[in-house]
């Protein structure tokens, strides 16, 4: 009887928090406001690398009947920090909280509106 070999225990990447920045469009059902034509949501989403919270991100919205345009990368909180940004408390617990729970979280929306109205 032959062995099988055993596989290699895969090395579990840990978890981090990275700053996204989502443009969103309009469609049936957003919840934005009349006479808006899109968003910009501020999120801190958490995943392996950028790529997976992004994947994530934007899932998430579509499953929200938002519609991502763009997605903007700014980073982990210790890149922002090496860079200079200033992140106070109520950021970084929002951003512990996107850790703690595996999860994506929408600190802000800013809706869009054309200039002629």
């Amino acid at each position: 009887m032959t062995e099988t070999p055993e596989k290699p225990e895969k090395q579990k990447r840990p978890q981090k928090v990275y700053t996204l920045l989502v443009e969103v469009g309009r469609c049936t059902g957003d919840g934005l406001p009349d006479g808006a034509t899109g968003a910009g949501l501020l999120c801190y989403a958490s995943g392996v690398d950028e790529a997976e919270a992004v994947r994530e991100t934007v899932a998430i919205l579509k499953q929200a009947d938002l519609s991502p345009l763009d997605v903007t990368g700014y980073g982990t909180v210790e890149e922002r920090e090496k860079a200079g940004d200033e992140i106070d408390a109520e950021e970084k617990a929002l951003m512990e909280r996107a850790l703690a729970e595996n999860s994506v979280i929408v600190a802000q929306m800013t809706p869009f509106y054309d200039e002629k109205g």
